[in-house]
């Protein structure tokens, strides 16, 4: 039981620690790296989720949806469309923020107001992961 406990911890302690760089990135105006570490925050608090429903090593993906999915298969874990849609949009933007075509065409979509928006979602989100 606390090798499950300290597992679950360390991940939401990263996951924490992730989106206060996101946060820094946002701040210093590299806003695709914010959404990257939005996406690593989220992703590592899902597999917090994960080390502690299944007291083991979480799968390596980045598939924030997969992780859902294998957490919905052993407990409840209903999630609200207002926490849903948001890291859906987070899971499909991983990809191409991780390996850009195009940087400044990427960098179009993810302007000040745009990435401040997702930035905010995604700590209501971390937030509410943590109490699940």
């Amino acid at each position: 039981m606390q090798i499950k406990y300290k597992m679950c911890e360390e991940w939401f302690l990263q996951a924490e620690y992730d989106m206060e760089t996101a946060e820094a990135m946002f701040n210093s105006g590299r806003y695709i790296y914010t959404i990257f570490m939005i996406h690593l925050s989220i992703e590592k608090a899902l597999k917090g989720i994960y080390a502690k429903t299944f007291e083991e090593n979480p799968p390596k993906t980045h598939h924030l949806l997969y992780l859902i999915e294998k957490i919905q298969t052993k407990i409840s874990f209903e999630i609200s469309e207002s926490i849903f849609a948001p890291i859906r949009e987070i899971d499909k933007v991983s990809i191409p923020v991780r390996y850009p075509e195009n940087l400044a065409e990427l960098s179009k979509n993810y302007t000040k107001e745009t990435t401040f928006q997702i930035l905010t979602k995604a700590k209501e989100i971390l937030t509410w992961l943590k109490y699940q």
